[in-house]
């Protein structure tokens, strides 16, 4: 990479935005996007929805950063769109500003599945309605004991069809298992998300911060190229017949064999020693 080109990616060392924190760790490669309204639970708003989602859509640009951390402010993910802030404007709009409401936050959920580094969302007390879009949307997650998750929108007289819940939640848990979350509106209690699939591990509150580093940073340190193509693929397979996947597969990994990665792997595994994984 060129200096003119590193010099560009210095806003993503450090980014702070009216509702959340960016930060990095000291190299750059684990990112942390902090929620960061906890007097209401850290709820969104239609500005924080539109930062969130530029955010994530410059991650394209940001090769320094591998990996995504997403976690809410003192002991809460997020209470989902605020419901001064944005549930009461929503019942004053007309049609086409409702519309172009509603094509913003799919959006923000677009932009966390289509930017190459894989997304955690480390979870804690409420996640609910838009927060828990924001949960779904990511690849991985891991929650405290304490994590309320809801899907709300039927309690507020809206569809469970919303920010992508109909297509992305039943290949996370289930078609039926999804389809009583959207019905009902109900908490999922940790322990059965954990049991469902939606949570890949719980951990104690004190704990859920470094287990989520961690994890980040075994995923940064490994073959963040390949990384990314295993995101790019599990999101453009779902759509695919058979033939489709399998080319796509071949295509995708014959791509990774050509990389400088792959060689320092199998050198690496030559000399029984750690492969250092540079992204090329």
């Amino acid at each position: 990479m060129t200096n003119a080109m590193q010099n560009k990616q210095r806003p993503f060392k450090t980014h702070k935005a009216s509702h959340f924190l960016f930060e990095t760790d000291e190299d750059g490669r684990v990112a942390t996007i902090t929620l960061n309204r906890p007097e209401k639970k850290n709820p969104l708003t239609f500005e924080s929805y539109e930062e969130l989602g530029d955010l994530f859509r410059s991650l394209h640009r940001a090769s320094d950063v591998r990996v995504v951390v997403l976690r809410g402010a003192d002991n809460n993910f997020s209470s989902g769109g605020d419901v001064f802030d944005i549930i009461e404007p929503l019942t004053t709009m007309t049609m086409p500003d409702l519309l172009a409401f509603t094509r913003m936050t799919g959006d923000l959920v677009r932009q966390i599945r289509a930017c190459p580094q894989p997304v955690i969302a480390a979870v804690d007390g409420i996640c609910a309605g838009a927060g828990a879009i924001l949960a779904m949307a990511s690849d991985y997650r891991l929650a405290t004991p304490e994590a309320k998750t809801a899907f709300l929108f039927t309690r507020v007289g809206l569809a469970g069809a919303d920010m992508g819940a109909c297509g992305i939640l039943p290949r996370i848990i289930g078609q039926g298992r999804a389809a009583e979350l959207l019905f009902t509106g109900r908490v999922l209690s940790a322990a059965e998300g954990h049991a469902w699939g939606f949570y890949n591990a719980l951990h104690e509150r004190a704990a859920l911060i470094e287990e989520a580093q961690r994890f980040a940073r075994t995923l940064a340190d490994g073959p963040w190229f390949a990384h990314s193509m295993t995101k790019k693929m599990l999101d453009q397979e779902w759509s695919m017949g058979i033939d489709e996947m399998l080319e796509s597969e071949a295509q995708a990994q014959a791509i990774c064999m050509a990389t400088g990665d792959f060689r320092r792997a199998f050198e690496a595994f030559a000399g029984k020693t750690k492969p250092a994984f540079e992204g090329n």
